[in-house]
This record gives C-alpha cells, structure tokens and sequence, in this order.
C-alpha cells in the first residue's frame, strides 16, 4: 500500500489506501499512537453503550419511572447506545487508519446509521424540551396534554422523520442527478465521505439550528416561568412546592443536556457549512477532532442523569446491591426521599 517516490537527493514514502489509481492518501500514525487512540475510543465506546443501556433498562424495568417525559429518555438513550455499537467501531477504524477498509455497502450503511441516529438525538431532545414547557408552563393541562400515548407518537415521529430523511440523501440519487453543480467531484478510493458536499452542507445547518433555536426559546421561557412559579408556590404551598421543585430540577437538568449537546455539535455543524464555502479545506485531523467531539455527546447523558437524578442512582445502587433480582424491585417508588 505504499509507493517511494524520489524528490531531490533523498527518497520518502508516500502510502495510499490501496493500490490502484485515485487512492486516497494514508497518514500512518506510529504504532504508540495507534494503540493509544483505539484505547481511548474504546473506552469512550464503552461507556456510551453501557452508560445508555443502563438509562433503557432502568427506565424498562422500574414501573414507577413509566412517564410521558422518562420514555423520551429512553427512545434517546437507545440511539445513543445504538450509535456506540453500530457506528462508532467502524467510525474509530477510520479515523485511526484514515482510511475505510469496508467496501461501498457498508460505507452507505454507516453513512445511514450515524446520520439517523445524531438527527434522532436531536428531534428527541426537541421534544422534549416541548414536554418539559407544557409541564412547567402549563401544570394543570400537563397530565392531559402529555399522555404516554403522546409520548409515543413523538418517539414515532422522532424516528420516522430521520429515518426518512437520511434514505432519501443516502440510498436514492435524486439529489445527484438534480444538483450536480453543488456536489463535489467523486472522493478518493478509500474514503467514505458520502454526504460531505457543498449541498449538504448548506442543508445540515438548518437541519441542526432550527431544533436548537426551539429549544432554547423554550427553555429560556421554562426558566423564567420556573423562577416567578418557585417565589409564589413557595409561600402559597408547601405539598405544591415539592412537586413543583422536582418539575423545575428535571428542567433544569434536561436543560444541561441541551446545552452540552450545543457544545459537542456546534463545532462540527458550523465546519461543514464554511467548509462548503471554502472548498473543504479543514484538515482531516481537525475534522476528526470535530466529528468525535460530536459524538462524545452521546457518553454524557447518563453522566449527567448521574449527577443531578436522585432516582437514577437509587437505581443504579439497587442493581449493583443484587436487590434487582427482588420481585418487590420493579414496584419500588424512586422518587421518594
């Protein structure tokens, strides 16, 4: 896979992915750090898929946690988890490499499930963060408006959209064939850069912003209607004032998700569209960089459910304790103090 090509008194290797004409180029990083990357993406790996899968059987198992709100957790958690098996191995390869090993078919694929799954993260988020407005914004109206079946329909809806969406871009060549102008010239053999044009580009910065505008419209008014809600239920009523402050801690908490999820995308968002307008010129280090900042986003729910949910460590110690195995263990009420 490596050609010598003479330049002056000395000669240096230059690696491609593979012998043929059009190859990408290799950047074949020292065996050190090779090691310490896969390393690093392994455990990064781990804790998405484990940390995820804890949030869906815990929120499956326990009945007390069978919310409208809970259920969109764990329609998120499982994209998330979903992301960590089927994406990220494949996704560590190739940056580790700079190179894809894996043939068209599974390059399509992957292209699929790691848009799918980034896009239903946030259309959930989104939703959410509309259940948390109705819950605290309209308290009364919230246990009719949002029912689980409504819930349901949003998971639906969560999936379906995206699901959608990325087959048309990925699996049909309308695009191609309707605004060739827009896309670049074919990539190099070795490279699995399907949907990175100038096209695309201009369209995934809507497709992220728009959701991330809605929800910070909501949670800046959920925050303000929380901090008039807290000085007048206070002092009115002390049973309305633990419902209320558990309601305004799940906010607050739903909130941080948003905010951390803002972090990890912006980057990589905002690059694709200068990208596009500069000619794809971020270096494919940075690049990587990027894309792994964004799915980063995926390891830190659980880790903030773990700090800022009570329920979700009384959980987390009735599992480590072997209390799971009770039969009363499903029935047990997280919520109480």
């Amino acid at each position: 896979m490596s050609t010598v090509l003479n330049q002056g008194a000395g000669e240096y290797p230059m690696t491609f992915c593979y012998q043929v004409n059009g190859s990408c180029p290799r950047t074949v990083h020292p065996l050190g750090i090779r090691l310490t990357i896969y390393l690093a993406c392994a455990a990064g790996i781990i804790i998405t898929v484990l940390g995820n899968l804890f949030v869906v059987f815990t929120v499956s198992y326990f009945k007390a946690l069978h919310t409208p709100t809970n259920f969109l957790l764990l329609s998120l958690a499982l994209a998330d988890m979903l992301l960590g098996l089927l994406v990220l191995p494949l996704s560590t390869i190739r940056s580790v490499e700079s190179c894809w090993f894996f043939g068209d078919f599974l390059c399509r694929l992957h292209t699929y499930l790691d848009t799918l799954f980034c896009l239903v993260s946030i259309f959930h988020l989104c939703f959410i963060s509309i259940d948390r407005h109705c819950a605290i914004c309209e308290p009364l109206l919230y246990p009719s408006k949002v029912t689980v079946r409504v819930a349901f329909r949003y998971i639906l809806a969560g999936w379906g959209m995206p699901a959608a969406y990325t087959a048309f871009f990925v699996y049909t060549d309308v695009v191609e064939r309707g605004l060739s102008q827009w896309l670049e010239e074919m990539p190099c053999v070795g490279s699995c850069q399907l949907l990175f044009n100038k096209f695309w580009g201009w369209l995934n910065f809507p497709v992220f912003f728009s959701p991330c505008l809605i929800m910070i419209s909501l949670y800046v008014k959920i925050f303000v209607v929380a901090a008039r809600q807290a000085q007048q239920i206070s002092a009115f009523n002390k049973s309305l004032a633990g419902a209320a402050k558990r309601e305004r801690k799940a906010a607050k908490t739903l909130g941080i998700a948003v905010s951390i999820y803002l972090l990890c995308w912006l980057p990589f968002t905002v690059d694709t569209l200068v990208d596009s307008l500069l000619n794809f010129i971020t270096p494919p280090l940075v690049f990587d960089i990027f894309i792994w900042l964004a799915y980063f986003n995926s390891a830190c729910n659980p880790i903030i459910y773990v700090f800022s949910y009570r329920w979700f460590r009384k959980a987390l110690k009735l599992i480590l304790s072997q209390e799971i195995f009770s039969p009363r263990t499903p029935t047990i009420d997280l919520y109480r103090e």
